[in-house]
Parts: structure tokens; C-alpha cells; sequence
């Protein structure tokens, strides 16, 4: 079993548990430079970044790793990502890449990077219109989960985090977390006056899902898979957009569609696919694709985890239980056009 080690502490204590890493290297967005600064890290240099879907690259990869290199980063030097999902993935895979690979750790900065993206060990950037085509399974040595790092985000940001957050409690809903995470979330929405602080626990518990199904599956053999609810079709849909519609929103909708999907294939309980539709609009979440599902198959047929002309559909069967189901992007549109 992989180890994926998930430390939950406050920014100030991040540089406590980097003692003894030897020389540090922080690469982070520059939008976080306020953050940088509270954690006090001893670090030998920084690398402020722009972190942008053009800018998730190769080219920015070989700006760190000449960066690295001018520095004197040797074999035992320690890169510290900072910020969110697309800084996380760029450090990961420069890292990775940098004399053959060094030791990297995170400090995810938004919803959406502490409950996905900086969990798992899926470092990578993208190659011209397709997310993440370039990349490799390589863990972290730490993530750090810091919930006062997004406790003064906008709502989008944190909308954009939500339906990564919901997925996760889909697809495994101790404690009802799922319903805790709908309230949270439907709580904070313009015009209800309250703050974005989440329920103690709940973001942890969104992270452990996603470290538990990689510590058991960490090149995506099986279970890792369920991982990806929603995300075949939000990636068509993104890419339909022009990355217009941010990943976050492309994954509500996508899981919708899922929904549907297995309820065509009569898999899903009766009524999730409504309930799926009720919760997320409730959360400020859009639920109807812009495009007409014969619009996405090629892009699905494209996708990066399409193998062989075929996909592995994850579909919900309830709250808290999916499964997977092997189709053509074409066997699946032509079901939900009959839904």
C-alpha cells in the first residue's frame, strides 16, 4: 500500500514539519505571496509562478527546472508547491522531472486542491487544448491542509471546489458528510449572511476519501477510477468551452450526466439523478451542460483515460456507492439521448 501522508495543521506549523528536509525550494502562485509569507518556511530561494491553464505547460516546467539548476538544487533538494491545483500539478511534475526526481511536498490553497488536486500523486501540465496529456504518478512526500488558506476565498473560489468536495461524499458518505457538505454549502450563498468556514472536519474527511482510494489504488487500476465521477464528460465539456467553463462547474454538470446515464442504464436508486440536480443548484452549482451530448463525444473519445475506443463510465448508484461501467463515448450518448 502506497503511503500518501495527508498533515492537517495551521499555516504557521508548516515549517515545523519541514525540519531536516535540507535545502527548500517554494514555488508558488503569485497570487499567494500573503501565505508564503505566514509560513515562515527557511526556504533558499522562491519561484513566484502565474498559474494559468496556458501557463500549466512544458515550458513553465523548464523554467523551474532551469530555475532549480541556477540555484544549485541538488539530488536531496525539497520543493515546496504552493497554491492551487494547477501550481500543485506544475511543481509535481517538475520535480519529478528534475534530475530524475527530488522530493516535493504541497500546501493546497483552494477547496478544490485540498479535497483533489494535491492529493494523490498525479503530477502533470497540459499539451496544447488536452488537460494533463503530459505527466506521472509520483507522490508527494507531504500534503498540508491548512483550512485557514481558503477561509478568505471569494464564493467562486469556493464554488469552483464544491463539486469536488460533493464527489467525494458521493462516492463515500460516512457520517452523512454528503448532507453536512449540501448544508455548508447552500448556507453560504449570496444573501445568507454567513461566513465560508466549513464544518470542523469536513474538508479533512473530503481528503481522506481521496488519500484512502489512492493509498489502495495508486496507478488507477481499479478502485482509483471512481475517483473520476463526473469527469469524462466535465472534460469534453471544458474542452467544447475553450476552458471558459472552470473545471469545478464542468464536474457538477458532468456528474448529472453520470446520474443519468446510470439511471438509463438502470443502475442508479430511483430519483438520484433529480437529487443530485436539487443539491447542486441548491449550492450554486450549475447542473445543465451547454452543449447537446452528440456535441461531446468526440472530446470524450479523446479523453486521456479512454483506452482502446473504450471509457470507464463511473455511475452513481446512491449516495455513497458507485460503480464503473465500460462503454463507447457512443454507446453512452446515444442512452442519455433517450433519457
Amino acid at each position: 500500500m502506497v503511503e500518501v501522508n495527508v498533515i492537517h495543521c495551521p499555516l504557521e506549523e508548516v515549517a515545523k514539519h519541514l525540519e531536516g528536509c535540507g535545502d527548500i525550494f517554494i514555488v508558488y502562485d503569485r497570487n499567494v505571496t500573503e501565505l508564503v509569507e505566514r509560513m515562515s518556511v527557511p526556504a533558499k530561494s522562491k519561484l513566484a509562478i502565474s498559474a494559468t491553464e496556458e501557463d500549466k505547460s512544458l515550458m513553465t516546467v523548464e523554467d523551474i527546472n532551469r530555475w532549480l539548476l541556477d540555484c544549485g538544487a541538488d539530488r536531496n533538494a525539497f520543493v515546496l508547491g504552493v497554491g492551487g491545483g494547477i501550481t500543485t500539478d506544475i511543481t509535481g511534475f517538475a520535480a519529478s522531472v528534475y534530475k530524475r526526481g527530488i522530493r516535493f511536498g504541497f500546501v493546497p490553497t483552494t477547496l478544490l486542491a485540498q479535497v483533489d488536486a494535491a492529493i494523490g500523486g498525479k503530477n502533470g501540465v497540459n499539451l496544447d487544448s488536452y488537460k494533463n496529456i503530459i505527466g506521472v504518478f509520483r507522490q508527494p512526500e507531504m500534503t498540508f491542509i491548512c483550512q485557514e488558506a481558503i477561509e478568505t476565498l471569494p464564493l467562486p473560489q469556493i464554488l469552483s471546489g464544491a463539486s469536488e468536495l460533493l464527489k467525494s461524499f458521493i462516492i463515500h458518505n460516512e457520517n452523512d458528510n454528503y448532507s453536512k457538505a449540501v448544508e455548508w454549502l447552500r448556507g453560504i450563498q449570496p444573501g445568507t449572511g454567513l461566513t465560508v468556514s466549513a464544518p470542523a472536519g469536513l474538508i479533512a474527511a473530503a481528503a481522506e476519501v481521496k488519500a484512502g482510494v489512492v493509498r489502495r489504488d495508486p496507478e488507477e487500476h481499479g478502485e482509483r477510477r471512481f475517483l473520476n465521477l463526473g469527469h469524462t464528460f466535465a472534460h469534453a465539456i471544458e474542452k467544447m468551452s475553450g476552458e471558459s467553463i472552470s473545471h469545478g462547474f464542468a464536474v457538477s454538470m458532468g456528474m448529472v450526466l453520470a446520474a443519468k446515464l446510470s439511471a438509463a442504464l438502470g443502475m442508479a436508486e430511483p430519483g438520484l439523478a433529480s437529487r443530485l440536480e436539487s443539491d447542486f443548484k441548491a449550492c450554486g452549482l450549475p447542473v445543465e451542460s451547454p452543449y447537446r451530448i452528440e456535441e461531446l463525444t468526440d472530446a470524450m473519445k479523446k479523453d486521456k483515460k479512454a483506452e482502446g475506443g473504450s471509457i470507464h463510465f463511473v455511475l452513481p448508484l446512491s449516495i455513497g456507492k458507485v460503480t464503473t461501467r465500460i462503454m463507447s463515448a457512443e454507446e453512452a450518448t446515444k442512452l442519455l439521448k433517450n433519457q
